[in-house]
């Protein structure tokens, strides 16, 4: 890792020689490496963002800049522009269906990206490197020194409580309940939440759909399992 540092760091700085000595383009080594520097750092503040909204423009922002450059330069190409967007689409999707596969594939598309339209290849293999340990360790000094945590899988994950303080009732043995009215608290397709009282039931219909707000009564109790039947109204 040192000695590809080291090399790296070389190339960088022979290519700040080499463009110094006639005009600095655009597209120097040292510009491409600060955006997607910027680019990365930004994906992931956005990680441990509430929001994530104002990482992500600055993160698509710098993305453009690095586009938008080649794009003057000439040697933007529509493949280079299909292979981001597909790659993005997996690092997406890759959020809600976990596994590694789908995200590996989008960031390798990401890369072969940058990679066709840079005019010099090993400058733009070593600015993607430094980018990428430049994510790592802010990543790990999001977590290790501010104790931060991914804001992105706690919303994937359900934290609601289901105790009796939050008006969870444990359903075991609740024989007592046979022949009582709840009134549906959620949609039951066929199962769902419903009130009695103040305690919050998770029951079932006998198979059909019943829209929340309706009085229902519980025909059978088996353990956890609750049934019910709408309520019919006496004329």
């Amino acid at each position: 890792m040192k000695r590809m540092a080291f090399i790296g760091s070389v190339l960088l700085l022979s290519g700040c020689t080499h463009e110094s000595a006639q005009s600095l383009s655009l597209t120097h080594p040292l510009i491409i490496t600060v955006l997607l520097c910027i680019a990365s750092l930004s994906l992931v503040f956005s990680l441990f963002s509430a929001s994530g909204v104002a990482p992500i423009i600055v993160h698509l922002l710098a993305i453009s800049f690095v586009y938008g450059i080649f794009f003057v330069e000439g040697s933007l190409t529509a493949l280079a522009v299909l292979m981001l967007i597909s790659g993005m689409i997996l690092l997406f999707l890759e959020l809600f269906v976990p596994g590694g596969i789908i995200g590996t594939i989008g960031f390798a598309f990401i890369v072969m990206s940058l990679m066709s339209i840079a005019p010099h290849a090993p400058y733009m293999l070593y600015s993607i490197l430094t980018a990428l340990i430049v994510a790592v360790v802010g990543m790990v000094i999001m977590m290790k020194f501010f104790g931060k945590k991914l804001n992105v899988f706690n919303k994937m994950v359900l934290s609601d409580a289901t105790d009796t303080k939050s008006g969870y009732v444990s359903n075991v043995n609740r024989t007592e309940l046979l022949g009582q009215v709840a009134i549906t608290a959620t949609p039951l397709r066929p199962s769902g939440t419903a009130m009695y009282g103040d305690e919050r039931l998770d029951v079932v219909t006998e198979g059909g759909f019943i829209a929340a707000g309706t009085e229902v009564v519980i025909i059978e109790v088996e353990g956890a399992r609750i049934v019910v039947r709408a309520k019919i109204k006496e004329a």
